[in-house]
């Protein structure tokens, strides 16, 4: 999005009035941030078993086989 000169600039957010009003928008902003510090749920284990129908194409797997082990 470009400005150009002769557009108004942004609003500004007006300031808080008190304590009292600033710590009364960051309770109701607090449920916003616990959600995105908690992050997506982890990945469920899959059992190696269930895992079928991968094909991994002939030159990943020779570079892969070159590779040393981890630790090495």
């Amino acid at each position: 999005m470009t400005e150009h000169a002769d557009s108004p600039p942004p609003p500004v957010p007006a300031e808080p009035e008190s304590m009292d009003e600033l710590r009364g928008d960051c309770a109701r902003m607090a449920p916003r941030w616990a959600e995105a510090a908690a992050g997506p749920p982890p990945a469920e284990h899959v059992s190696p078993s269930r895992i079928q129908g991968v094909e991994v194409p002939p030159a990943s797997a020779h570079l892969l086989d070159g590779m040393s082990e981890y630790g090495d």
